[in-house]
């Protein structure tokens, strides 16, 4: 009786245990399947991107753009071109040999993009819904606004956009431009041109009397002629919002793009000199009237940076 007792003693301590194993197994393995999955990488977005393997990344940048993307001697300068250089810098394009630029005007960058001429387009690029539709953005990278420049001559008799509204007065802008919409949605009548160059060595020989663009572009025109020009603050509306065009194509790319302008950013807002700041530094801080900080980029995605062991949570 008791050898019977015992056995099943045993046989029911050797059950209980089996099935707590079983639970505690079990219950392991939801954890598991709970937890998150692991984020991928920087590594892993750039062998998705259809750069992977390019030995050299082909930007689309302004040449005719003083302090944005100018091309003088043969060395590309400016805003823009500085934060292309950071960008392909951060995904291991290092130094003008492995950068391939390629100049476009304003009417050239989304069909550059779309045509696979360029991988990217810095070049004073508004970020705008209708845009959305055909490329991608990474950004913003720049906040700016849309402003007016006249000649010293007509100074005090263009000051409202009443004024540009004058059928004495030919205004100028780029084609393909927001700047284009924004004067026609104020019952402005521009003429159009190819760059706002075009419009600036215009005024100059007499032929038009103002030229609107953002007020980063005429910063440039500016600095060239400063005793010639005066920038006139008038209200057209929303602000600018500069961002990457990246095609609309290679989401992967995008992030990458994005997840570089975040670290420029966070650093700045460690007090780092961050590569945005420098650039800033170097080209548009000494001409535009207010001082600006990076703005945070938007949608920017989590990834595992380079120097990175894990992800935090």
């Amino acid at each position: 009786m008791n050898h019977i007792s015992a056995r099943h003693r045993v046989r029911s301590v050797t059950t209980t245990l089996a099935v707590a194993l079983t639970l505690t197994l079990a219950a392991a393995a939801g954890c598991e399947n709970r937890r998150e999955p692991s984020l991928p990488s920087v590594r892993d977005k750039l062998r998705e991107s259809h750069i992977d393997g390019q030995p050299k990344i082909k930007i689309g940048v302004a040449t005719t753009e003083p302090l944005m993307g100018e091309l003088r001697n043969g060395v590309h300068s400016g805003f823009d071109v500085e934060i292309a250089r950071y960008v392909a810098s951060y995904l291991g394009y290092e130094g003008d040999q492995r950068i391939e630029w390629v100049s476009v005007t304003t009417e050239d960058r989304i069909p550059a993009l779309q045509g696979g001429v360029v991988d990217l387009v810095v070049s004073s690029f508004s970020i705008t819904e209708e845009r959305e539709k055909l490329v991608s953005f990474a950004g913003p990278y720049f906040v700016t606004t849309q402003e007016v420049m006249v000649p010293t001559r007509l100074r005090d008799k263009i000051r409202t956009i009443e004024d540009l509204r004058e059928p004495t007065y030919k205004v100028c802008t780029s084609g393909g431009s927001t700047t284009e919409a924004e004067l026609a949605k104020h019952d402005v009548k521009a003429l159009v041109v190819k760059e706002v160059g075009d419009c600036v060595k215009g005024i100059r020989e007499g032929r038009y009397d103002a030229v609107s663009s953002d007020e980063t572009i005429l910063a440039g025109f500016l600095s060239l002629y400063p005793t010639e020009f005066e920038i006139v603050d008038m209200p057209f509306g929303t602000s600018e919002l500069l961002g990457i065009g990246v095609p609309i194509g290679d989401p992967a790319l995008r992030d990458l793009v994005a997840f570089a302008l975040q670290k420029s950013y966070l650093q700045g807002r460690n007090g780092i000199s961050s590569p945005w700041i420098t650039a800033y530094t170097r080209s548009l801080a000494p001409y535009l009237k207010a001082e600006k900080a990076q703005p945070q980029p938007l949608n920017v995605p989590e990834l595992v940076d380079f120097d990175d062991k894990a992800p935090t949570r």
